[in-house]
């Protein structure tokens, strides 16, 4: 397919696709879809070989968020039944935070519900950013708090952070119709706040709550102008008590064509599997691993994820590799330098919150169907487009409770 192979010679230059070209990564066939997928799986190897990052969530403080995000389980006015808790102590942070590091994260992303912090919340989190790296050598560290003021995060710097995520959601075109409590503009002075501060910046998008894929390809260039260091994927996780609770419109070939998108727009940039992946790609996540080379280990926010068992046996299983502490996460161009980008600028440098994706999704950090089979000349079986409900569990265990966590 001359498409494929052009987007193929264009992410190994990290040159940026037309949007015409990004708008037919999305519009391919469940014919092609392991064409798309094997051609940005060249990309992918190019910039990162076959090593996965894990990363891990603590959610520092869950629920009662002032803020009227529609995706999201912590939402003024949600009834989602999330676990509700105010803000953990630094060496409770610490002793969650152990656990998914045992299970070979190396990036902790700290992630507290709310607008934005105060200047006593950022005491708050220095503490706990200090707790962690004095028992964990080597460990990154990602914060997502909301929107910063000025001063905050050259403060958290100080204190240790290593990236800070804030994701930009969706389209700017779209925004006001899933948040009216803040702006898009407001995202990305937060992102531009990280940047200027010399943290790593992380943002990324939520995929599935009814936008176009005109709404896709804006966001993912608009990451791509922003330039950080990490874009998460998130995949909508439609919680009973949310506004968007019906949104099922995704399918696990939809989820591969957006993140097959997102490699080819952003080629040498951290490409995050965050939340709902569990939910939406269900038995073809290994073939996402191709595609994005980096995934959250264990729960998110307020949701259940997959065994931490199940993630280690599958990027085995999948003939990738977890990425070790003293690996590089980005290419050797990009982490020459603090702050660098997603691949638009030829001297682009940069390190990679996680988020990092966390980064205010209900799942993830803060989460046109083709239906049909993936390839072959015979028919398909159809996909059912019952939502799977029974695939959304709501966190019980780990940070504000009493129980083990999952990692």
């Amino acid at each position: 397919m001359d498409l494929l192979n052009t987007l193929v010679d264009k992410g190994l230059r990290r040159e940026l696709p037309t949007r015409e070209e990004a708008l037919a990564v999305l519009a391919t066939s469940d014919d092609d879809l392991l064409d798309v997928v094997a051609a940005a799986g060249k990309v992918r190897r190019q910039w990162f070989g076959r090593r996965v990052k894990l990363n891990y969530l603590v959610n520092l403080k869950s629920g009662l968020c002032p803020e009227d995000c529609s995706y999201c389980s912590q939402r003024l006015g949600s009834t989602a039944g999330i676990l509700k808790y105010t803000w953990l102590k630094p060496d409770e942070a610490s002793q969650a935070a152990a656990a998914g590091l045992a299970g070979g994260a190396k990036r902790v992303c700290l992630v507290a519900s709310g607008r934005g912090p105060t200047d006593r919340d950022v005491d708050r989190v220095s503490d706990t950013i200090k707790a962690i790296k004095d028992q964990n050598e080597g460990v990154e560290v990602c914060a997502c708090l909301g929107l910063l003021s000025d001063g905050q995060a050259e403060r958290l710097r100080e204190a240790g952070a290593d990236a800070y995520n804030h994701n930009l959601n969706t389209s700017e075109g779209t925004y006001a119709d899933i948040t009216t409590t803040h702006t898009y503009a407001d995202r990305v002075d937060t992102v531009q706040k990280a940047h200027a501060a010399g943290l790593s910046a992380c943002s990324g998008l939520i995929a599935g709550m009814g936008e176009s894929d005109e709404d896709l390809v804006d966001v993912v260039y608009a990451l791509r102008e922003l330039d950080p260091d990490s874009v998460p994927v998130n995949f909508l996780i439609p919680f009973e008590g949310t506004p968007l609770a019906k949104e099922w419109n995704l399918t696990p070939q939809r989820c591969l064509r957006i993140l097959a998108m997102v490699r080819f727009v952003c080629p040498d940039v951290e490409v995050r599997i965050a939340g709902g992946r569990e939910v939406h790609l269900r038995s073809m996540q290994p073939l996402a691993l191709h595609l994005a080379n980096s995934i959250f280990l264990g729960d998110y926010l307020t949701s259940e994820g997959q065994a931490g068992k199940a993630d280690l046996e599958m990027i085995a299983d999948a003939g990738f590799e977890v990425e070790g502490a003293d690996q590089v996460t980005l290419p050797e161009h990009r982490a020459a330098a603090a702050g660098g980008g997603c691949g638009s600028h030829e001297s682009a440098g940069c390190e990679s919150p996680e988020s990092a994706g966390c980064g205010g999704h209900q799942s993830a950090g803060c989460g046109s169907h083709e239906g049909g089979g993936v390839c072959g000349t015979a028919a398909a079986a159809p996909v059912s487009t019952e939502p799977r409900t029974d695939l959304v569990a709501v966190r019980r265990r780990g940070a504000g409770t009493d129980l083990a966590p999952n990692a």
